[in-house]
């Protein structure tokens, strides 16, 4: 199966954790990129305050879109705080989408140092917002497609 990256006619909610927002935010220019170049003109967004907040807000807009684009950034610090946020986020996020049916996209980093993230939201190892927004895409077109 090839990648159809046409996101015409389909309809994108980005959930954006504000913590960390000078990495979240490069990660909502990434996707918002992606979804440009794949001719995406419905997309949402909508800001929650951190990464433990991410499922709830997904699952609470996931049956008014074809899929969500859940970003944040878990960077890890000197407590287990670290452990419980990052797995909270990516069970929640997975939870919503095997529940509802609705792609969820997991464009959440979880890394243990700043440079890190920074080197993921648009540095040396790309723009994970952006690659979120493609998984978006290919599952949203693979569920109306199938």
């Amino acid at each position: 199966m090839e990648f159809n990256a046409d996101a015409r006619g389909l309809k994108f909610a980005v959930v954006v954790a504000r913590f960390n927002a000078a990495i979240t935010e490069k990660l909502l220019e990434g996707a918002r990129e992606a979804l440009s170049s794949a001719r995406a003109s419905d997309v949402d967004v909508f800001r929650v305050p951190g990464a433990f907040e991410l499922p709830l807000a997904a699952l609470h807009v996931s049956e008014d879109y074809d899929a969500v684009i859940a970003l944040g950034a878990v960077i890890r610090g000197e407590t287990p705080h670290f452990e419980y946020v990052a797995t909270a986020a990516a069970n929640g996020l997975q939870k919503v989408a095997l529940e509802t049916g609705t792609p969820v996209a997991f464009g959440v980093l979880t890394t243990d140092t700043l440079a890190q993230a920074e080197e993921r939201a648009g540095g040396s190892h790309g723009n994970k917002g952006y690659d979120a927004a493609m998984t978006a895409i290919e599952m949203a077109r693979f569920q109306a497609d199938y």
